[in-house]
C-alpha cells in the first residue's frame, strides 16, 4: 500500500483523536510555558531568548531574531527588557562597530542554568512514567511526527 493510498483512507475517528492530542499537547505545552515564567519572572519571551544564548558566546539581534522567528524589531523590545533585568549585555563587534554583539552576564547565565536544569527534570519526570521500551517508542513515534509536521508545513508554503 503506498502513501496516496493511506492518506485516502484514515478514518474520520483518528483524525479528529489526532486533532484533540495535538490540541491538547500544545495546550500542556503553553502551560509549561506560563508556570516557567512566572517561575523564573519573566515574560515567555525574554525566556525563550536568554535560553538562545546556550553554548555561543555572543549573538546578534539578527541571529536572534531568526532563531525565535520573529522580526528584529520585536528582538530590540525582548532584548531592552534583558538589558534593564541586567541578564545580557550589549557590547561593540570589533571587527564592525556598526554591529551589537549580545553576551550573558553572569547573573544572565545562572539563570538560564536554572532554567534549563529545571527543564531536564520536568523532562525526566514525565519520561520516568514510561518503561525503557515504551521510552523508545515514544521518541522514535515524536521524532517521524515532528518529521511529519515539517514536511506538511513546507507543502503548504
Amino acid at each position: 500500500m503506498n502513501n496516496k493510498e493511506r492518506k485516502d483512507h484514515i478514518p474520520d475517528r483518528h483524525v479528529l483523536e489526532f486533532e484533540g492530542l495535538i490540541d491538547a499537547l500544545f495546550q500542556c505545552c503553553q502551560e509549561r510555558m506560563q508556570y516557567q515564567s512566572e517561575r523564573f519572572g519573566l515574560p515567555d519571551a525574554e525566556l525563550r531568548c536568554l535560553l538562545q544564548f546556550q553554548n555561543e558566546r555572543y549573538l546578534t539581534a539578527k541571529a536572534l531574531a531568526g532563531r525565535l522567528n520573529v522580526a528584529k524589531s520585536r528582538v530590540t523590545k525582548i532584548v531592552d527588557g534583558l538589558l534593564r533585568r541586567k541578564l545580557v549585555e550589549r557590547t561593540d563587534d570589533p571587527e564592525d562597530c556598526r554591529v551589537k554583539l549580545l553576551k550573558l552576564t553572569a547573573g544572565g547565565d545562572g539563570l538560564a542554568r536554572e532554567i534549563l536544569s529545571f527543564r531536564r527534570e520536568m523532562h525526566q519526570g514525565v519520561l520516568n512514567q514510561f518503561s525503557l521500551e515504551q521510552r523508545v517508542w515514544l521518541l522514535n513515534g515524536l521524532s517521524q511526527l515532528k518529521r511529519s509536521l515539517e514536511s506538511v508545513r513546507e507543502l503548504l508554503v
